[in-house]
């Protein structure tokens, strides 16, 4: 058994389970239970202590950006004028409330924040840019990355 960071103990069937959710988060429970040799009730208790502590945060479906009008993809790293607390703090949730930021790290060494951001085409680029960049008077620099070919994407952790 293993701690996490919340406390929670994590034996081999709990493993399982994670491992086997994060692969398809749309199983039944007596289908999850099957797949990890474990009796349906079991299961359903299992996974019911992981959400409660925390361990899955949450259960999504993954989409195809191009397929959904949100084919490029741009990295971008953001250095603020000022970075105490409350600028960080404020910045952050800027970004949070733009439905294209897919991500957001506070990170150092280097700039504040890099930035993950799912959208259009360049105009719609653009126009995030200047929505949450431009018109932002605590913005130093701007460096974006956009992705002209994505050889790996996973959301899965190792367990």
């Amino acid at each position: 058994m293993k701690n996490d960071d919340s406390g929670t103990l994590l034996d081999e069937l709990d493993r399982r389970i994670l491992n086997a959710v994060q692969d398809d988060a749309s199983l039944t429970n007596i289908e999850l239970a099957a797949l990890v040799h474990a009796s349906a009730p079991t299961c359903l208790r299992r996974v019911k202590r992981l959400i409660d502590s925390g361990v899955i945060e949450r259960q999504v479906a993954l989409l195809a950006p191009q397929k959904v009008g949100a084919a490029l993809t741009a990295i971008v790293e953001i250095t603020l004028d000022h970075q105490a607390a409350e600028k960080l703090t404020e910045f952050e949730a800027l970004v949070a409330q733009d439905a294209a930021v897919l991500q957001c790290y506070r990170v150092s060494p280097g700039p504040d924040f890099v930035l993950v951001v799912q959208v259009a085409d360049m105009p719609a680029y653009h126009a995030l840019a200047h929505r949450l960049f431009a018109a932002h008077a605590n913005v130093r620099n701007v460096r974006s990355f956009f992705s002209i070919h994505r050889s790996k994407f996973e959301t899965r952790i190792a367990v």
